[in-house]
């Protein structure tokens, strides 16, 4: 590619970025977002090659100017803003898409944003991540052996979807695909509501008057565990209200599954805390099997 636009330049745009240059794969790659600091920062670093201006329609429009790729790595949040902003400079062959954690309601914002040069957007998630945010935390190995799904929208066109999955794979990510409903249910599971229980928990602790005695003990199990809690609050306060009718079924069920194990401990039911326990033992077992044979560097091909 001749030329990537990246909006929010901080661990998931800045290390796409990174990525793409030490694969070789891109010419130039500028940089736009709303902290002239960051942007500054990661000018430094090199991870961009030069500056857009967001509230600015000309330095907006010379960023994207032969653009072959721009990608979103902003909050969810600000996807429709930064949508209606750049459409009335998109090219024709220029090719848009985004980070999202969510993705129903990035289709729809895309929608109303975009108008007529919707199929000019194909929705993706990367699944990688740190707790670390801004230029500093940009790596360039960040994604490999990681998946990335696409939700394509029916508007899109084969080249354009593939113009994105050869980007992402030049990362060393693998591409799987998913609708924008099934995304958001299956994320709700598995990635949204953890970083939920993960924030509730290291809050409840904090709250405590002797908080400092209970940060002073906990061990691994507990810094394992609330990992996540140091991720952006605003990010995920946006994932959270973007995903709320997923989210809300998800937190049900898991409530209902802890009113359960509190009868069963209330009951000194040993034998059915066990069993829980146990399966869920066998369960993570089987899936840290299953990621470690998909992340295998062989499964680049089959998975795609």
């Amino acid at each position: 590619m001749n030329k990537v636009v990246i909006f929010g330049v901080g661990l998931i745009g800045g290390s796409f970025a990174r990525a793409l240059k030490k694969a070789g794969a891109v010419r130039s790659i500028v940089g736009v977002g709303r902290s002239a600091a960051s942007m500054a920062r990661a000018l430094e670093l090199g991870i961009i090659d030069a500056i857009g201006v967001a509230g600015e329609p000309a330095s907006l429009a010379e960023a994207l100017r032969g653009a072959d790729l721009v990608l979103l790595a902003a909050p969810v949040a600000q996807t429709e803003a930064i949508l209606a902003a750049i459409a009335p400079h998109l090219d024709a062959g220029t090719v848009v898409t985004d980070a999202g954690s969510t993705k129903s309601d990035v289709v729809a914002a895309a929608r109303r944003a975009l108008g007529g040069k919707v199929a000019q957007f194909v929705p993706g998630h990367p699944i990688a991540g740190r707790e670390t945010n801004g230029p500093d935390a940009a790596i360039d190995h960040l994604y490999i052996g990681k998946k990335v799904v696409l939700t394509a929208l029916d508007d899109n066109a084969a080249a354009d979807i593939e113009r994105v999955a050869a980007a992402w794979r030049a990362c060393g990510a693998i591409i799987h695909r998913l609708t924008p409903q099934e995304h958001d249910k299956v994320f709700a599971a598995v990635s949204h509501l953890p970083h939920l229980l993960a924030y509730a928990l290291v809050d409840d602790i904090a709250r405590k008057p002797h908080a400092d005695l209970l940060f002073q003990y906990a061990a691994s199990g507990f810094r394992d565990f609330t990992r996540i809690a140091g991720s952006s609050p605003e990010m995920w306060r946006d994932i959270s209200l973007a995903n709320q009718p997923a989210l809300l079924a998800e937190l049900d069920a898991y409530m209902a599954q802890l009113t359960q194990l509190r009868a069963q401990l209330a009951a000194g039911d040993g034998a059915a805390l066990e069993s829980v326990y146990s399966n869920a033992q066998h369960a993570r077992h089987q899936w840290i099997t299953a990621i470690e044979t998909a992340e295998a560097p062989a499964s680049q091909d089959k998975a795609d």
